[in-house]
């Protein structure tokens, strides 16, 4: 049985390796190797990039916060007037239930269905602007208690489900 030759990883000089790639022919570790369909490639001929889906240029984000911030401050009138008129404890978690998905998907429409981490952190810091919104425009800031751990259960579950629908 013939000894293989054992050669040093292009990247990693320091590593003996006896695989190659199967385009190129050049030398590489299992750390630098990439499993495709064809065999084992480095990375250069695996040609590893960004889903398009993940790959969000500055104009996209500025939508993203246009939309974000015009959706949070009509959903955060409107969440405003709701509870005032309809003043039910569970009611707000509800609300910011939906309000939250509500301003995930307008975000998510507004970037053509990006997807992406500074996308969601927009989303969530977009549902902390509407109960902001909600709490200054109505005067109504939940004494401490059953309503302030309600609302701020509401408001976590809000900031997830806007995160999910972005992330």
């Amino acid at each position: 049985m013939a000894d293989q030759q054992t050669m040093k990883c292009a990247e990693h000089p320091d590593v003996e390796t006896t695989l190659k790639c199967s385009k190129c022919g050049k030398p590489i570790c299992p750390k630098c190797m990439v499993q495709t369909p064809v065999g084992a490639r480095c990375r250069d001929c695996a040609k590893i990039s960004v889903p398009p889906t993940y790959r969000v240029s500055a104009m996209f984000y500025l939508r993203a916060v246009g939309a974000a911030l015009a959706a949070a401050v009509i959903i955060g009138l409107i969440w405003g007037f709701v509870s005032n008129y309809l003043p039910y404890i569970f009611l707000n978690l509800l609300l910011a239930a939906g309000f939250g998905y509500a301003i995930g998907e307008v975000t998510g429409l507004a970037v053509n269905r990006k997807r992406g981490v500074w996308l969601a952190v927009i989303g969530g810091v977009a549902v902390a602007v509407s109960y902001a919104v909600r709490i200054f425009s109505f005067g109504e800031i939940p004494s401490a208690g059953l309503d302030l751990a309600i609302d701020i259960a509401g408001l976590f579950l809000g900031i997830y489900l806007a995160v999910n629908r972005l992330y």
